[in-house]
């Protein structure tokens, strides 16, 4: 079952972004915590949102998401931010529910983009989102500003 995530969920959507952050070799990076979980995403002003994967009552999958903006088309889109299903459930279809869920919320909208970033070496996430239509972003290069830059940079 695919629905969107309730602040009782907090707890687990923390921890399954901890999981994904050791799967993508980052865990010391993933500082978030349950009560900024549930300010940012289930707050009175979220700044994202977060549907989840159920299977037997027990949150198994996130995807996490927020709005972007199109300057060229003149419109929003979806910008997911973190896609995870924990591995004891993978291969039965629940990424590709979630991933529909959002490409519902697109159409049914008027969202004309629906987009995220891949680790390079993780090609088994690499083919899945080929086999949906995905095409890579290759001519673009990410640029971050973080910690000491960008406090001099806001200073």
């Amino acid at each position: 079952m695919i629905r969107f995530a309730r602040k009782e969920d907090a707890p687990r959507i923390h921890a399954l972004i901890k999981d994904l952050a050791v799967y993508e070799k980052a865990a010391d990076e993933a500082k978030a915590t349950i009560e900024q979980i549930e300010e940012t995403i289930f707050g009175e002003k979220p700044h994202a949102f977060c549907h989840v994967a159920e299977v037997d009552g027990e949150v198994v999958g996130i995807s996490i998401w927020f709005l972007n903006y199109s300057t060229w088309l003149g419109k929003p889109g979806i910008y997911l931010e973190d896609l995870y299903v924990d591995p004891a459930h993978r291969g039965k279809g629940l990424g590709l529910a979630l991933l529909k869920e959002l490409g519902a919320i697109c159409i049914e909208r008027g969202y004309e983009r629906l987009q995220w970033w891949v680790l390079d070496w993780n090609e088994p996430s690499i083919e899945f989102y080929k086999s949906l239509g995905a095409v890579p972003m290759d001519e673009w290069t990410i640029y971050r500003v973080t910690g000491e830059a960008l406090k001099k940079l806001g200073s």
